[in-house]
C-alpha cells in the first residue's frame, strides 16, 4: 500500500510539473481551448496511472484494458462534443467529461 501512494504521488508530481510547463509555453490552441486542454490533461494523466497500477498488480491485465477503453471513449466523446461547437467545449461538457473520469478513477 505504500509504494502504490508513492506511485501516486510521483505520478502527480509528474503531472503538475508537466502542467507547469505546458501552462508556461501556451500554444495558441492551447489558448482558444482551455476546457479541451484541461479535459485532455486529466485523461493523460489517468492514462499514466492506469499504467503505473498496471505495472505493479495493483490492477490485473483485463482491468487495465477495461479502464483504457473507457478512458478512450471519453477522449472520442471530447472530439465528438468539441465538433459541434467550432472546437470549443461548453461548461456542461467539460463538468460531464470529468464526471466520468472521476468515474473511472474510483476504480483506481
Amino acid at each position: 500500500m505504500n509504494i502504490r501512494n508513492l506511485l501516486i504521488a510521483a505520478a502527480g508530481l509528474t503531472m503538475a510539473v508537466g502542467a507547469a510547463g505546458a501552462a508556461s509555453a501556451e500554444t495558441p490552441w492551447q489558448f482558444h481551448h482551455p476546457r479541451r486542454v484541461e479535459v485532455n490533461h486529466r485523461l493523460v494523466g489517468l492514462n499514466q496511472t492506469i499504467r503505473v497500477e498496471r505495472r505493479f498488480g495493483e490492477i490485473s491485465g483485463s482491468e487495465a484494458r477495461f479502464l483504457r477503453f473507457r478512458d478512450h471513449s471519453i477522449r472520442m466523446q471530447e472530439r465528438h462534443l468539441a465538433s459541434w461547437n467550432g472546437g470549443h467545449l461548453t461548461r456542461w461538457e467539460q463538468a460531464r467529461l470529468n464526471h466520468e473520469e472521476n468515474g473511472i478513477r474510483h476504480h483506481l
